[in-house]
């Protein structure tokens, strides 16, 4: 089935906003099996837009329209999906019923202009929108059946998973049963896990199960789409290529599914009933961040400290500074200190010593960061290039991973791609 996809919007097409709903319209189409054949960036234009949803209408099966549903004027999807299609535009009392109630629960009044959401092709059919006052609809223009959603991505996607999709999949005529597995891993580049997953998708001969991945750095997901009769079938062609991946891939696997690395961590520390401090540099305190939001993070995270100085790390746990440059057993004491200090089970510390000069593609840091319990210490040297931006991305995943493997039992120092020199 040929599938395209129209982002509308003067903001998108001028590059005011970065288009994140078609990477992820296309990404979510792909996990079942429907690949985009054209995309296409319309700004808020009449004309134009009625020459792209005719065109559209000519060559593709299915289009899904993404933007122009809200209440301003420049907001044109209804009224020129009425104008291609042929037919006029009506009030859906229905629709301008739930909106009304929707302002209602909220305490507030409906604006007149809202009403406009609420206008439809006569043809139209009714896409629900649980989480906002854009109607979805879907309707024919030419030989292509298309999928009208909001801008707003967190409405695209309830929309796009619970109510296209499903549409897509039934008009393609493809198995519905289908199931996307996912690895997330860190330390690991994209060409080397495709080198190490060689032959896995050999193990299902009937070729149901495709292996494919997304990289976002610091991490990389690895993803098996499989199709099967029903969801036992599914699984038991995933069984024995799941298993593979885990073995091929072994400790650098840090989470699956919908799971994070966050989470992961969290949730091993809860398991233990421990509790963390942590202390950083340079990263803006992400690491942190991306824990002490978490439910549950209140009975687990007790401090953070932060600071851009490591002087002003030594002053503040009380760690004498080294005469040299920063060494593990530097990241060692404070952790230990920072322990000490807070009464936590378990102190991260991550020193970073950067480059000095303009950042550049071999500007790099020195990251060297400890994890301190009651009896233990494990600690981890390591060093990246590729500008600040890098380093600091690089430097939160590794003290992550590092503090999950080790609550794992798995070893802190492995090897990385991303790294520049081996050091323990």
């Amino acid at each position: 089935m040929r599938v395209e996809v129209i982002c509308t919007g003067d903001e998108v097409l001028t590059g005011k906003i970065v288009n994140t709903n078609f990477s992820y319209i296309s990404q979510k189409l792909e996990d079942v099996g429907l690949s985009v054949a054209w995309e296409t960036t319309v700004g808020d234009d009449r004309e134009s837009l009625l020459q792209a949803f005719r065109l559209a209408g000519t060559r593709a099966d299915a289009v899904i329209v993404n933007g122009g549903l809200g209440p301003t004027v420049d907001d044109l999807s209804q009224e020129i999906a009425a104008q291609a299609a042929g037919c006029e535009l009506v009030l859906n009392e229905e629709w301008l019923t739930k909106m009304e109630d929707f302002f209602r629960r909220r305490s507030r009044v409906m604006p007149p202009n809202n009403r406009k959401q609420a206008m439809l092709p006569t043809t139209a059919e009714v896409i629900d929108n649980p989480i906002g006052t854009a109607c979805g609809f879907a309707v024919d223009i030419g030989q292509a059946r298309f999928y009208f959603t909001p801008g707003v991505p967190r409405e695209l996607r309830r929309m796009l998973e619970e109510q296209v999709i499903p549409r897509l999949l039934a008009k393609s005529g493809l198995q519905t049963t289908i199931h996307l597995k996912r690895f997330h891993s860190y330390g690991l580049g994209e060409s080397h896990v495709d080198a190490l997953l060689t032959g896995v998708e050999a193990l299902v001969p009937d070729g149901s199960v495709k292996l494919g991945f997304r990289a976002h750095y610091p991490q990389l997901e690895t993803k098996l789409t499989a199709r099967g009769r029903d969801i036992d079938d599914v699984r038991a062609k995933l069984a024995p290529v799941e298993a593979e991946v885990r073995k091929r891939l072994g400790n650098f696997i840090l989470a699956e599914d919908d799971q994070t690395l966050e989470g992961v961590v969290l949730a091993e520390l809860t398991r233990r009933g421990a509790t963390l401090a942590i202390v950083e540099t340079f990263t803006s305190g992400q690491i942190a961040a991306r824990l002490a939001h978490l439910p549950g993070a209140e009975k687990v995270f007790r401090r953070g400290l932060l600071a851009r100085d490591l002087a002003e790390i030594y002053a503040t746990v009380g760690v004498t500074p080294p005469a040299g440059e920063l060494t593990r057993e530097t990241a060692e004491a404070v952790a230990r200190a920072m322990r000490q200090q807070t009464g936590a089970s378990h102190a991260l510390a991550v020193l970073i010593d950067l480059d000095e000069g303009a950042d550049r593609i071999e500007f790099g840091g020195t990251i060297c960061l400890a994890i301190a319990t009651a009896g233990d210490v494990a600690s981890r040297r390591s060093r990246i290039v590729g500008g600040r931006e890098w380093v600091r991305l690089g430097a939160v995943e590794l003290a992550l991973d590092c503090l999950r493997r080790h609550l794992q039992g798995l070893p802190v120092w492995e090897r990385t791609d991303f790294e520049k020199v081996d050091k323990a």
